[in-house]
């Protein structure tokens, strides 16, 4: 029996000469792979989501359909706090840069971003208040003054904490993508 899509002599239609997603500039996109401390938060709170659905079920067939449904509520709102926390970072496109928080999206288009820099600053340790030294990809925007805005990424948020060469191509993406689109 043979399998055409492990071999190599089958013929290539036309119909795949279809551009790849990644060829697509107006998508947006991170230019970074999400860390192995948010993936693994994100990981757990599905795990502990699944146990309370399991929970919401087991509740429902032997108590009330109000708790069962409170219940059910609070699992729900687990995964949607552990798929947003899988969103949380810097996205870019050819319309402009996205950066991506917990609570809050802050975009801007690339005639709005006036520098993007990679700096040496003190900055919090995975979100924390305790504040370590590390590098920042800081943004500038017009009309903001540059302390005012948060750093876009840092050494020690959760995507880059022990990968500093993770962080060192992921700012060197973002800043190309600022140089390609950005105001001359």
């Amino acid at each position: 029996m043979p399998l055409p899509f492990l071999t190599a002599d089958r013929v290539f239609e036309a119909a795949d000469d279809v551009p790849l997603p990644h060829d697509d500039r107006d998508r947006w996109r991170r230019p970074y792979r999400p860390g192995p401390w948010r993936v693994g938060v994100a990981a757990l709170a599905l795990l502990l989501a699944s146990f309370v659905l399991f929970a919401a079920v087991i509740i429902a067939a032997t108590a009330e359909l109000t708790s069962a449904g409170v219940v059910f509520a609070l699992a729900l709102l687990v995964i949607a706090a552990a798929l947003r926390l899988l969103r949380m970072g810097v996205w870019v496109s050819a319309r402009g840069l996205r950066h991506v928080g917990f609570l809050a999206t802050r975009t801007a288009s690339w005639e709005q971003v006036v520098s993007v820099r990679t700096v040496q600053q003190p900055v919090r340790w995975l979100g924390l208040p305790r504040t370590v030294q590390g590098q920042a990809l800081l943004a500038g925007r017009q009309g903001r003054e540059a302390g005012g805005l948060p750093p876009l990424m840092t050494t020690h948020n959760a995507d880059f904490l022990g990968r500093s060469v993770a962080f060192d191509r992921a700012a060197d993406s973002v800043e190309a993508w600022a140089d390609e689109y950005g105001p001359r």
